[in-house]
């Protein structure tokens, strides 16, 4: 198998295929189920503040939001167990983008991970903004997300036309080819600058990630 068809023909997770396919997602669908909440939240929220209360709490929402994304990707997706259920938990998770990073259907989190994850997310706002702020605050925040998964599609399948968009893919690629260790903001990146894992300007690729997919049930 050629390296190109390789890193983007990821095997399935699980042997019942109605299962597996709970796994596989269209880049488009995180579009259709939160682009009408979130413009519900916002739409019912905003009239709730004066002007610049809104703003603040959308600037709010969407700024942690991007701290989110960073430390979760780096925390929680990086968590790498050596063995056991806890390295296949990675695997599934996060480490079959790295090991096939160009299966397009494996690009954006599929919904049976991001609407309980949302709801959970949301559900704490309420209790720590209270429900009107939540609105606005929430809405942002799931902006973000949405931005974000459109945002890592695009860098793998789409060339961008813009000196921002190609600088977004070139630090993406970075990770997953020069050091995974490093370059956990993707629609953020300025966070690595602030933590202390920018990715090294340098074009060797020193540190390739090692395929780990396993077998066809996806184990390492």
């Amino acid at each position: 198998m050629a390296r190109s068809d390789d890193l983007k023909a990821s095997p399935p997770m699980f042997d019942n295929r109605l299962l597996d396919r709970f796994t596989r997602v269209h880049h488009i669908v995180p579009l259709l189920i939160f682009t009408p909440v979130i413009a519900y939240m916002l739409i019912a929220g905003f009239p709730r503040f004066s002007v610049l209360g809104s703003l603040g709490l959308i600037i709010g929402g969407y700024l942690f939001w991007t701290l989110f994304e960073y430390w979760l990707h780096r925390i929680v997706f990086h968590f790498e167990p050596e063995q056991g259920f806890g390295a296949r938990l990675h695997w599934m998770i996060h480490g079959v983008h790295h090991d096939h990073p160009n299966d397009p259907l494996r690009l954006v989190m599929p919904p049976s991970v991001s609407v309980p994850l949302g709801a959970l997310v949301l559900w704490v706002f309420w209790l720590v903004l209270g429900y009107d702020a939540m609105l606005v605050f929430g809405g942002a925040f799931l902006t973000g997300y949405l931005v974000y998964d459109m945002l890592h599609y695009h860098v793998h399948h789409r060339m961008p036309r813009t000196a921002v968009g190609r600088r977004l893919r070139e630090l993406h690629m970075r990770h997953h080819f020069q050091d995974d260790e490093r370059g956990f903001g993707i629609s953020a990146p300025y966070w690595d600058n602030v933590f202390g894992t920018a990715p090294a300007e340098t074009g060797n690729r020193a540190r390739p990630r090692p395929t780990h997919s396993g077998d066809a049930t996806g184990a390492r």
